[in-house]
């Protein structure tokens, strides 16, 4: 019974018809849900609504599918590849402190043997983990430095746009020669034949 009403909208539309395969019948309008939602949507719907008068059974397999998320444009850009492997290291750094730091906490209050070097080792957690969060901060400040934009006199980012300037002006400037020393040659040919 539902694969008629199935089939019927298939072809309709004009798609092939395929033996125990199923087409929904709201699956190309979801593009043009957006775009037009009174329009294609009532129709849709329209649809919708045929198969659950002739059977209860085919309305959730015929039921429009609606993603979990919608994905929206990231609102700030992603962070440069160094900078986020320190970022990340340092994130794992923290945590692994914190833990180390719990596990010191209960031990000293069951007055455990390992108390001790769980302290001991929280210490030179901490330490590791302040210089991990220094770690981000300088490889931030040194990837701006280095390829960001950084309108400050003493940026080595213009300094090796303006030599790659330099360099891509040097070739232009010996290819034009060459070219013009390419034509000279052939002119000077055609004219002594």
């Amino acid at each position: 019974m539902g694969s008629d009403t199935v089939t019927g909208t298939a072809e309709r539309r004009g798609a092939p018809r395929a033996v125990g395969v199923q087409v929904t019948a709201r699956q190309e309008t979801d593009a043009t849900d957006r775009d037009n939602p009174v329009g294609e949507a009532g129709i849709t719907a329209r649809e919708a609504r045929v198969p659950a008068q002739k059977g209860g059974r085919d309305v959730r397999e015929e039921q429009h599918y609606r993603p979990l998320w919608i994905e929206e444009p990231a609102r700030r850009r992603r962070l440069p590849d160094p900078v986020r492997t320190a970022a990340v290291r340092s994130v794992l750094l923290i945590a692994l402190t914190l833990i180390q730091a719990m596990v010191a906490f209960l031990c000293t209050m069951a007055g455990s043997w390992l108390a001790f070097p769980m302290v001991i080792s929280s210490v030179v957690s901490t330490i590791v983990a302040t210089w991990g969060a220094l770690d981000v901060w300088v490889t931030r400040q040194v990837w701006n430095q280095r390829n960001g934009v950084v309108s400050m006199p003493s940026s080595t980012a213009r300094a090796l746009r303006r030599e790659r300037r330099r360099a891509r002006r040097q070739a232009r400037t010996a290819e034009r020669a060459q070219e013009r020393i390419r034509r000279r040659s052939g002119a000077g040919q055609l004219s002594h034949s």
